[in-house]
């Protein structure tokens, strides 16, 4: 995916200017956003990148004045020249879908789930009498912008949403956002859920549709590799502001902030294991509580008294690149040195294997749901050993969860064997006393913990319930000691999911995961949904309690990357079937299967971001 313009029209597509937005808090305003001034051309592509907190999704929805209720954009914005302010309010919402489009993370939330997606991709389709298109115009143009976005089948045109997978549905809903052939689109983490191939193929056609049909993309994304393959320029936002912008390959090569410097080391490498990821201490301030100097001074390394004194502007380091930092110059060569050291760490060697049996091992295990299998038991043979971390790759539908929920009992296997802890799961009968060893010996920490913790109920409460067993005396102690071992503070105890943030909810899963002190923890997906800091964050504590409590992992991910940083082996999984496993050096640098060397081809960028 080979970007292809890196300057700025004359007269942008969109622009905003000083657009800040703001809410309320007991009678007073609140700063969500402050100042964010962004452009992109027709036929150029812009990514916005920032830890969840930033202010990316937010700036987004201001541009396209769809900002939740309570909330009100100040500053200006231009959609080819012309201001949206000035427009009538019939007039902005024909200019929103017609000239400017959007395209969420989860395409549910765009897609209406009782109607066919023909009659959603056509539904604003106008005759030029103004009339609703007729039923066979409808259909004809609800196949051609199918066609567009690579669904070459008519009949999903008269299929729901419901019925297709993660990546059709995305196409769907970006068949779509373009149906009225918009000038301008706006894509908030379009690729988070969606396994690498699927990614790519959604990447390469944004990318194309930004040739063919002229369109200025913004990206919002958290994902820096999406970000530094597919776009032009990238804006790096931090509590609220623009802090720097660049080209990607400058930004790559010598970042000028702090900020965008620590970003880039905490993404972990494709080709090599470190001992430890590098991230960023602390947390984004929330709105109302940024410090009066640099925002992010209380988090940097390399801060100095000025930099508390006086909030720095946004200036010009040298031709198309951007700073807020009074020490920009001056730390350059230190930021650069820092990135080389991330970049050359010293590689960790995977485990040995110490000759033990196996604590989870099945065998041909078999998973059907009507006329589907969703696991092949023919080649299924799959073991976890004590204290090693093992990897479970494959697309969307191969089987991974399917194939992890039978091993912790969540789902029973149609034929074949699995066993746990020497309990045969498959079994006809499981007594309550083997379920107790089964659940003493596994857990799962799975990849929405929001949706995993009861929003009525207290976090000491979510890891109460994982201490039925123990003595009701010890539970507050085991309380204070699960929260110590995830790094959070004794007083989150009586929080309540929605105070917690993405990262902290996420280390709750943990905590409650390890309340049975299991010998195997399965993990789906448990960084997939994070920004790169918060998962360098997560990734370095997995490690931590391998080594301090003997843990085994069975570590479910569609990032190949996460896989060489925390893994020793790697099965790799497709359409229900291991089609290759071996240690993860070895398949990762030298896939033997045509699917696994797919699934790495499909990277993006990959060596980019690798040693420099």
């Amino acid at each position: 995916m080979n970007r292809v313009r890196s300057t700025t029209p004359a007269v942008p597509a969109i622009r905003s200017t000083g657009l800040s937005v703001v809410g309320h808090r007991a009678g007073r305003p609140v700063s969500i956003t402050d100042d964010v001034s962004v452009q992109v051309g027709a036929g150029e592509s812009i990514a916005i990148v920032g830890e969840s907190g930033s202010g990316e999704s937010i700036t987004a929805r201001a541009l396209l004045d769809l900002l939740p209720q309570g909330l009100d954009a100040k500053g200006a914005v231009e959609l080819n020249g012309e201001l949206l302010v000035d427009l009538s309010r019939r007039e902005a919402q024909r200019m929103r879908g017609g000239e400017l489009a959007f395209v969420m993370q989860d395409p549910f939330t765009m897609l209406n789930p009782i109607s066919r997606c023909g009659e959603q991709i056509t539904a604003k389709l106008r005759a030029e009498n103004g009339r609703r298109l007729l039923s066979q115009a409808r259909k004809e143009q609800a196949r051609a912008r199918l066609a567009e976005v690579g669904i070459a089948d008519p009949a999903v045109a008269d299929r729901y949403p419901f019925e297709l997978s993660g990546g059709m549905r995305q196409r769907v809903a970006i068949a779509a956002a373009i149906a009225e052939n918009p000038r301008v689109l706006i894509a908030d983490e379009p690729t988070t859920a969606l396994d690498v191939t699927t990614q790519k193929e959604i990447l390469e056609l944004l990318s194309r549709l930004r040739d063919t049909h002229g369109l200025g993309l913004i990206l919002i994304t958290h994902d820096l590799r999406v970000a530094f393959s597919v776009c032009d320029r990238v804006y790096v936002m931090y509590a609220g502001e623009i802090i720097e912008t660049g080209r990607p390959d400058d930004l790559l090569a010598a970042p000028r902030h702090p900020y965008s410097a620590n970003l880039i080391q905490a993404d972990p490498p494709i080709d090599r294991r470190l001992a430890s990821l590098a991230n960023i201490p602390g947390s984004v301030p929330a709105p109302g509580s940024w410090p009066p100097g640099c925002r992010f001074a209380p988090r940097c390394q390399w801060a100095a008294p000025e930099c508390a004194a006086a909030h720095p502007p946004l200036e010009a380091a040298d031709s198309g690149h951007t700073v807020r930092c009074a020490r920009a110059g001056e730390i350059a060569p230190d930021l650069v040195a820092a990135l080389r050291r991330v970049r050359r760490a010293v590689v960790t060697p995977a485990r040995a294997d110490d000759g033990s049996a196996p604590i989870i091992s099945t065998r041909g295990a078999r998973r059907i749901y009507g006329d589907k299998v969703a696991v092949e038991g023919a080649d299924v043979d799959v073991d976890v050993f004590r204290g090693e971390s093992v990897g479970l790759v494959g697309e969307s539908g191969s089987g991974k969860t399917t194939l992890a929920r039978m091993m912790v009992g969540l789902t029973r296997p149609t034929s074949g064997a699995i066993r746990v802890a020497g309990v045969d799961l498959a079994a006809a009968r499981v007594s309550k006393a083997d379920w107790n060893t089964v659940r003493s010996t596994v857990q799962m920490a799975f990849q929405d913990p929001y949706s995993t913790l009861n929003p009525q109920r207290s976090v000491g409460s979510a890891l109460r319930d994982g201490l039925r067993l123990t003595d009701k005396a010890e539970v507050p102690r085991r309380i204070g000691e699960l929260l110590e071992r995830v790094g959070l503070a004794a007083d989150y105890v009586n929080r309540m999911p929605a105070q917690l943030s993405g990262g902290e909810r996420q280390r709750v899963a943990i905590a409650r995961a390890l309340a049975r002190d299991p010998q195997v923890v399965v993990c789906d997906e448990v960084v997939s949904a994070l920004d790169v800091s918060v998962q360098a964050h997560i990734l370095n504590l997995l490690r931590e309690l391998q080594t301090d409590l003997g843990l085994a992992y069975m570590f479910i991910t569609h990032d190949l990357a996460v896989v060489r940083q925390v893994t020793d082996r790697v099965y790799v999984i497709k359409d229900g079937a291991i089609v290759e496993h071996a240690a993860t050096e070895k398949v990762l640098d030298d896939p033997q299967h045509p699917y696994t060397r797919r699934l790495i081809g499909s990277i993006p960028h990959v060596q980019s971001m690798t040693r420099r």
